[in-house]
């Protein structure tokens, strides 16, 4: 089969198109023949030895297709079964073997590519929206990249939970797409300081949470921005790793709650994946939920996928189709 793998830490440049050995299930585990891939921050993460694997490596934490072949000892799946799963390795591929209990049965009139693009993304606007800190009528958010694929959906989840929503980009194009998802107040952070402008909006007291992506280049400002007693929920760095810092920096402004969460750790058991990944479908197949699917690649094009993404040329969902 054709895969996508890395033999070495890098650039997108280190992404090979190559022939593999078809992988084979073990006990627990099923295997999908993929449909569509989704393109994620972590798959460059992996690309770049941010996050550490053994290599060679097939890369792609999110996938759609078809079960083909289960190992022994798996009930939750049948063969023929159409399935969805994130946070599992080798969805750039023509087959994954993935843990059979994250896998998430789909309703059969949705389809695979919407299914690849709605996982992984929508999961982490559910918990960070849900769980991470649960938003409350009243509460007022600044969501980062409010314009990109898991922005967008963070942004409806908010609203949804009745929050005041603040959102930065970059460009009068991403304005319209946030304004359009919900954003009440947009922050062109190419022309303003957005801790500036979240204090002029909030006159000076600050807000409940910050859903920080960023990382470095946000971080000290992003604390600013939050009310005493207020949440950054840290569950990215596009922008570079967070340096090292004093814990006493959260005490001095205000007793601030720091977290810095994974997708992982809020689909820790099937009853808790089923439950989000549920609510995310049930969501976009009412229309409640709206996906932007940006552009589609061939599997063979995933460099070119990394490099928009890498770039924030993006502003919605990448997919890969073997």
């Amino acid at each position: 089969m054709k895969a996508v793998r890395i033999h070495e830490y890098g650039g997108p440049e280190m992404l090979r198109y190559e022939e593999v050995a078809c992988p084979t299930t073990g006990p627990g585990e099923a295997r999908v023949r993929i449909n569509a891939a989704g393109v994620n921050y972590i798959d460059i993460y992996h690309r770049t030895g941010l996050y550490k694997s053994r290599l060679p490596l097939t890369l792609g934490m999110e996938g759609a297709g078809l079960v083909d072949a289960i190992g022994p000892a798996v009930s939750d799946v049948k063969i023929g079964e159409r399935v969805a799963f994130a946070m599992s390795q080798g969805a750039y591929a023509e087959y994954a073997v993935v843990p059979a209990w994250k896998l998430v049965p789909l309703p059969p009139d949705l389809d695979l590519a919407t299914a690849a693009a709605a996982l992984l993304q929508g999961m982490t606007a559910h918990y960070l929206t849900h769980s991470a800190y649960p938003l409350k009528p009243g509460d007022t958010a600044l969501v980062h990249a409010a314009a990109g694929g898991t922005g967008l959906l963070i942004v409806q989840m908010a609203k949804r939970r009745g929050a005041r929503v603040l959102g930065t980009v970059s460009t009068d194009q991403k304005a319209a797409l946030a304004r359009a998802a919900g954003v009440d107040e947009i922050i062109l952070y190419t022309q303003t300081d957005f801790e500036v402008a979240v204090k002029q909006l909030t006159n000076g007291e600050g807000i409940e949470v910050v859903y920080d992506s960023i990382g470095q280049s946000t971080f000290l400002k992003s604390l600013n921005c939050l009310k005493p007693r207020g949440y950054l929920v840290l569950f990215g760095q596009a922008g570079g790793p967070v340096p090292s810092f004093d814990p006493g920096l959260l005490a001095a402004k205000g007793s601030l709650f720091l977290t810095r969460p994974s997708l992982a750790n809020y689909t820790s058991h099937r009853r808790e994946l089923l439950q989000r990944a549920g609510d995310v479908i049930e969501w976009v197949q009412a229309g409640q939920l709206k996906l932007r699917i940006e552009n589609s690649f061939p599997l063979a094009e995933a460099a070119e996928a990394h490099r928009q993404l890498a770039g924030r040329r993006t502003s919605g969902k990448l997919l890969l189709t073997p």
